[in-house]
């Protein structure tokens, strides 16, 4: 019995080093998601521009090895419901980020949200190789979507049945195409939603006769028809110089909304994606760069000198679209 005290004191001393190795081990843990977290980027939202950030993520690691960017889409409304939840650094949107979702992120970050002009995509209208459409008024576009225009001889082609395809509604596309296009009425019943533009143009390229829309970037295997704004308006195909100077009706910006206090690994990402490197990579992926003056104005607002994003001369172009 005497010698009981002895033995309880290794017991002690044992359990004192478990709970020591256990703290270290947590703030080892701890550490080392901290320091996970601060060479990490996330970026979630719009579908049309997966391909894009990827090809971003991709570089930069390549650029700065010591940041890696994680990137996952599911829609423009996803994205930037991401970054209400604080889920995401940034969203990555196709459509322009409406006044009330800048205000419910202000409140919930408790930050002025900041939208940025990244790239230009022209909304192109698709069909299948084999078809003999070549062009079609932004009305009769219309027509077709809200269900007034259901065969093809309606617009010169065969007394054969029209099939739409379209995206879901939580993206940014469906929503540019609903504002643009339908003047914000909605889509006929019959019109067939797809997750992505890539299965937009998959279903398109298999069908005779369909008919879909989707970001430009995603163009290959079906034929994309000229849009004309007005009956009395020049037919146009999406290409860099009808989206810049505006002659395509269907061009848009696509945009990186971030809205976090501790914003330098989001900013140093931004204005690397302003730069010659980043904006070679929207070239690579089927967009088009950012006109000179609108990358100026971007790195102005994020503070950065244009030196310092080492900007070319691209094609010059108005900044406003």
């Amino acid at each position: 019995m005497g010698t009981e005290p002895h033995q309880a004191a290794p017991m002690t001393r044992i359990v004192a080093i478990v709970s020591l190795a256990l703290a270290l081990g947590c703030a080892g843990a701890r550490g080392r998601a901290e320091r996970h977290a601060a060479s990490t980027l996330t970026v979630r939202g719009s579908d049309t521009m997966v391909v894009l950030s990827q090809r971003w993520a991709q570089a930069y690691r390549h650029a700065r090895g010591d940041v890696s960017v994680q990137v996952s889409g599911g829609g423009s409304g996803v994205g930037i419901a991401s970054l209400l939840a604080g889920t995401t650094d940034l969203a990555a949107s196709s459509r322009e980020v409406t006044s009330h979702e800048l205000a419910a992120l202000a409140r919930a970050r408790g930050v002025e949200p900041e939208v940025y002009r990244v790239a230009i995509d022209a909304l192109a209208v698709y069909v299948h190789e084999s078809s003999a459409l070549r062009e079609i008024e932004l009305s009769a576009l219309q027509d077709l979507y809200r269900g007034r225009i259901t065969r093809w001889s309606a617009l010169g082609g065969p007394d054969e049945p029209v099939v739409l395809y379209g995206r879901e509604n939580n993206s940014g596309t469906y929503v540019f195409f609903k504002e643009r296009v339908l003047d914000r009425l909605d889509f006929v019943a019959e019109t067939q939603s797809l997750p992505g533009t890539s299965a937009v143009i998959h279903a398109v390229s298999r069908d005779r006769r369909g008919v879909g829309y989707g970001g430009i970037g995603y163009g290959a295997g079906v034929r994309l028809v000229a849009v004309r704004a007005a009956p009395d308006a020049e037919a146009v195909l999406p290409d860099e110089r009808s989206a810049i100077d505006r002659r395509y009706p269907l061009a848009r910006f696509l945009y990186l909304v971030r809205a976090d206090a501790e914003t330098a690994k989001a900013r140093d990402y931004l204005e690397w994606i302003l730069s010659d490197e980043g904006q070679g990579e929207v070239e690579a992926a089927g967009f088009f760069p950012l006109p000179r003056d609108v990358r100026e104005a971007e790195l102005a607002r994020l503070g950065s000198p244009p030196a310092t994003a080492r900007l070319a001369t691209p094609p010059g172009a108005s900044e406003s679209m």
